[in-house]
């Protein structure tokens, strides 16, 4: 009988063993503002870009240090986009939905700080209403190399935001502030 109990006890123990052993992760959304205006609409193409670290607060700066604080002070193995959602802020003029500034497909990407190099976060074709539109996600941390992944920590990169013009959005003179928003998560 007392073997019996104690068979019990082994997978009580293994279940707890293998928590410990669990990745630490930490996960926060990140926005930032950007703006398209009908006057700066090239080539029927839309392009805005801005620092990560330019909005109010440093929120891509806070999650990394957060991320770094629950890692104990290691830097995160792995960052990943979740999700990423685009929006058009209440601020807008000259348009009252996402159609009235895109028509094709909408590009995000991150280009390093001193490098150029670029990678492809998440596209999305033709976004409609005011939003929050879903982004499909093709963010992979894996292709970048050493220098590029110390940039993206240390938040020396620029956040682009690049479409397809809608038709009448160029004569417009409208003036659009789009929010994306990164739902950001690092792993050790």
């Amino acid at each position: 009988m007392r073997r019996v109990h104690t068979l019990y006890l082994i997978p009580l123990f293994m279940f707890a063993a293998c928590g410990d052993d669990d990745p630490v992760s930490y996960s926060a959304p990140v926005g930032i503002n950007l703006k398209a205006k009908s006057g700066d609409v090239k080539n029927g193409v839309v392009v805005d870009e801005k620092s990560i670290t330019t909005e109010s607060g440093n929120p891509f700066g806070a999650f990394v240090k957060e991320a770094q604080a629950r890692l104990g002070g290691a830097d995160p193995g792995l960052v990943v986009v979740d999700q990423l959602t685009l929006s058009l802020g209440g601020k807008s003029t000259g348009v009252v939905g996402l159609e009235g500034v895109f028509s094709g497909e909408v590009a995000v990407l991150f280009v390093m700080s001193d490098t150029d190099n670029s990678f492809n976060v998440g596209t999305v074709q033709a976004p409609q209403g005011g939003g929050p539109v879903k982004i499909s996600v093709s963010f992979d941390y894996g292709q970048m190399g050493p220098v590029d992944r110390e940039k993206f920590l240390a938040g020396s990169f620029k956040v682009v935001l690049r479409g397809s013009a809608a038709v009448a959005f160029d004569h417009a003179g409208a003036e659009a502030d789009l929010q994306l928003t990164f739902g950001f998560s690092a792993f050790e």
